[in-house]
């Protein structure tokens, strides 16, 4: 019997199928993107997700039972920040509003005036930022008062589709994390946030422990999953401590990295890490899957960098990769220089995340010359993402302890050069693993602990979790670099005056 992790990504959902001990034997994907109605808006119907997953599920389902090793648990994660407001019936009023949908800058901007850094951050774990619900449920209710008037709650990607399989839709204390209303040293709905927000707890989804029952299927929406009925479903949690828990990162001393659309370190930690130098890096610290652990964050943008020079900067170039059926990364890095190529470019094409924390920072580009070609930026690019990793990593150790060991994940560890950039910039080694996608292994371990599979999420990770390579540091490497790093470290803070004009 298999166990099935299924990941609601925002722009795709996955679901793969494992063996006990960690053995891939299925899966599957849907893609979807976001439409924008308005500036700075990003939405999706919900019926976009609910397909999408579905689809997923059989698909990875149907290879595993051809493998004699049907699945005997699901557990459905999801990215954070995403909400669909609902009817009393569970029907969406509305579309989901997206993670990355930015339009909620004045009401992100209200609400850290209204409670207070401070208090915001020691209560919630992170810094106002209009990527969370209760800054873009405050527009909502100040421009959409119809769409809060019909909704009786808002619920997650992973509430909801539990819903539309006629479970509770539960929510785990790390998805409730995500709403910036979440008590999380006391790990339930805070009444003191909520009341100022405006936001009755009534609305909001009962938050449980990652990996309990959410129930068993029954025949009706076993038939739709192509599962059996009676299936065990768990309720998963945050794709990001999700990763955490794929990659074996649930103690002190190890961290994970899921480079994807962003790219996030997650530290596990006993209590959560809001000392002075989390608050200045703006680092975030909540509830992780793990019971009785927490995990923090420090993230930026970075998947989408390449994925937009990629489809527009260099798009003729990408297609003659495709036709000729090379890797893109491959294609890219094999073309490009051999030493530092001197450009400072970074990241911030959706805002600057940790450590500057700035939603009005964009991406920029520092020495472009006429002899810079479109693989110069291509390299230029790699190298401004892994400085800006070992920015995060230094602030990262700074607020959560010392770690010399990063395990990543995601489409970003599929770039042999930007392992080596990240290695050699962060003086740290990069552990890539056997089973690459994380987030769903981690979603397997919560569906073997709810179906009693494992004795815990420790005993899971020791069974199935396993690495693959290692990427050590180069000094030589480093000392290249060492003066294109030193500008780099200038640059954002001399452009920071810019961006609030």
């Amino acid at each position: 019997m298999s166990l099935l992790g299924v990941d609601i990504g925002s722009s795709s959902c996955k679901a793969a199928a494992f063996t006990a001990r960690g053995a891939s034997l299925a899966s599957a994907t849907r893609s979807y993107a976001a439409v924008s109605p308005g500036p700075a808006m990003a939405e999706m119907e919900p019926d976009v997700l609910w397909n999408a997953a579905v689809g997923a599920v059989r698909d990875a389902a149907a290879a595993a039972a051809a493998l004699k090793d049907p699945v005997q648990a699901v557990c459905i994660c999801s990215h954070g920040e995403t909400f669909i407001p609902v009817d009393a019936a569970g029907v969406a009023v509305g579309r989901a509003v997206m993670n990355i949908d930015n339009r909620a800058t004045e009401e992100a901007a209200w609400w850290e005036k209204a409670i207070g850094r401070e208090r915001l951050y020691g209560v919630a774990g992170a810094m106002a930022h209009p990527m969370y619900p209760v800054a873009k449920i405050r527009w909502l209710q100040l421009h959409r008062p119809d769409v809060v008037g019909a909704a009786a709650r808002f619920l997650g990607p992973a509430e909801y589709i539990l819903q539309r399989l006629g479970l509770e839709p539960l929510t785990d204390f790390s998805l409730a994390s995500r709403w910036l209303v979440f008590d999380i040293g006391n790990r339930r709905w805070s009444d003191e946030l909520l009341a100022v927000a405006a936001i009755p707890p009534a609305r909001l989804p009962v938050p449980v422990q990652a990996g309990s029952p959410a129930g068993r299927l029954s025949p009706a929406a076993a038939r739709v999953l192509g599962l059996e009925a009676g299936t065990v479903v768990a309720v998963g949690g945050h794709d990001q401590p999700c990763s955490a828990l794929g990659a074996g990162a649930i103690g002190p001393g190890l961290v994970s990295v899921s480079a994807g659309t962003y790219e996030c370190f997650a530290c596990a930690s006993a209590a959560p890490c809001l000392g002075p130098a989390a608050f200045r890096a703006s680092l975030n610290s909540y509830c992780h899957v793990v019971p009785d652990t927490y995990v923090t964050l420090a993230f930026f943008p970075s998947g989408i960098v390449v994925k937009w020079f990629l489809e527009s900067l260099a798009a003729a170039e990408s297609d003659r990769a495709a036709a000729a059926g090379a890797d893109p990364y491959a294609w890219f890095e094999s073309r490009a220089p051999a030493g530092p190529t001197g450009l400072c470019v970074t990241p911030h094409l959706i805002g600057a995340c940790n450590p500057y924390w700035n939603p009005r920072a964009t991406t920029a580009v520092i020495g472009l010359t006429a002899a810079a070609d479109i693989f110069h930026l291509y390299k230029g690019i790699l190298e401004g993402i892994a400085c800006e990793f070992a920015l995060n990593a230094d602030a990262l150790q700074d607020a959560a302890g010392p770690f010399t060991r990063v395990r990543i994940t995601g489409g970003g560890a599929g770039s042999a050069l930007g392992l080596r950039l990240r290695a050699a910039l962060s003086g740290r080694t990069i552990e890539t693993l056997r089973n690459p996608d994380a987030v769903c292994m981690g979603a397997a371990i919560l569906a073997g602990v709810a179906a009693g599979v494992y004795r815990d999420a420790r005993d899971g990770v020791e069974q199935a979790v396993a690495l693959a390579e290692a990427h050590e540091p180069e000094p030589g490497l480093a000392r290249s670099y060492a003066p294109q790093v030193e500008r780099y470290r200038a640059f954002y803070p001399a452009l920071a005056p810019v961006f609030d004009l």
